[in-house]
């Protein structure tokens, strides 16, 4: 091997490890919570809000063609929302706007995140992957009040 392969490696080995640590940095020290797949339950069919505990919500939602035909979403600020997905027909996406939500609605699948809503305001939801047709119709909204 040559000396400038070596020197190649070794900066990119630098590079991969110094990524690592930034991962493992942001994860622990600072809360960033990424989403998962939840395989330990079934892909609903009802879109539910329940309260879960003190300023805890739980939100289930089905991604259909095109909606988000969730209940209406009101609740204190300061409240911490657990968000469970999952998808009736095809591949769709789900942002909230202002947070750090960005799950994908896969068939047969229930993706989770959690998100804190600490300041009152709408917090709109759209879905980022082209479904179809209708796919701009696909709209939500969160309102966070005082």
């Amino acid at each position: 091997m040559v000396r400038s392969e070596r020197v190649i490696f070794g900066l990119s080995g630098a590079v991969m490890a110094l990524f690592l640590v930034g991962l493992l940095v942001l994860a622990t020290g600072f809360g960033v919570d990424v989403p998962g797949c939840v395989t330990e339950m079934k892909p609903f069919e009802q879109d539910t809000l329940f309260q879960t505990g003190d300023r805890r919500w739980e939100l289930h939602v089905v991604a259909r063609m095109w909606a988000y035909q969730m209940p209406a979403v009101e609740l204190p600020a300061g409240s911490e929302l657990d968000i469970y997905l999952t998808s009736g027909d095809v591949v769709h996406g789900f942002h909230i706007d202002r947070t750090n939500v960005n799950l994908m609605a896969v068939p047969g699948a229930v993706t989770y995140a959690r998100v804190r809503f600490s300041e009152p305001g709408e917090y709109p939801i759209v879905c980022h992957e082209y479904c179809g047709i209708g796919h701009q119709q696909m709209v939500g909204v969160i309102r966070i009040v005082q």
